[in-house]
């Protein structure tokens, strides 16, 4: 954590790490596992919301807990911009991180693969790599998809990659 941000540090530091390493094929594990994530996942929603910092919901939407939906929105210039936000746990997680899908922007930005998937590779993964089995989703929401945000979310307004819901409307009303 050399090198971070006094905001970053405390905000990691607060997300309980995770214990258990298995996968969706490891069974009771893989359950105790979701355990872990869902409570890492409150804990990280609680510390956003009392900061007043709240900027995702997500839920698995399968029963095995390997798929996951939900939003998560960034706040420009007082406007908020709100994204679905879809992954899906692979096969050889905890080792490998969920690839972070932002479908709305597919195509918008270079900092993103086929389908919405945003990049982390150069930033993240090595952290992840480092540091499993203990990251688990909250952890990659929190150092993958909340900078990747802050980074790409001004820059594609700005240039009009981007609109607001309102102006959308109101251009399509014209």
């Amino acid at each position: 954590m050399e090198g971070w941000d006094p905001n970053t540090k405390s905000t990691l530091t607060q997300i309980p790490l995770l214990t258990t390493k298995a996968g969706p094929r490891d069974g009771a594990a893989w359950t105790q596992r979701l355990k872990e994530e869902y409570k890492a996942l409150i804990a990280y929603t609680q510390m956003n919301k009392s900061n007043d910092n709240d900027w995702f919901r997500i839920s698995a939407s399968n029963p095995e807990g390997t798929r996951w939906t939900g939003k998560c929105w960034y706040v420009y210039n007082l406007l908020k911009y709100e994204f679905d936000l879809q992954f899906d746990i692979p096969i050889t997680y905890p080792a490998t991180a969920p690839e972070l899908e932002l479908p709305q922007l597919d195509g918008k930005t270079q900092k993103m693969y086929r389908g919405g998937k945003i990049c982390l590779t150069v930033h993240f993964k090595p952290l992840w790599a480092k540091n499993c089995p203990k990251f688990g989703i909250a952890h990659a929401l929190c150092l993958g998809l909340a900078p990747w945000l802050a980074a790409e979310i001004p820059v594609l307004v700005d240039s009009g990659m981007v609109k607001h819901k309102d102006d959308a409307a109101s251009s399509t009303e014209s």
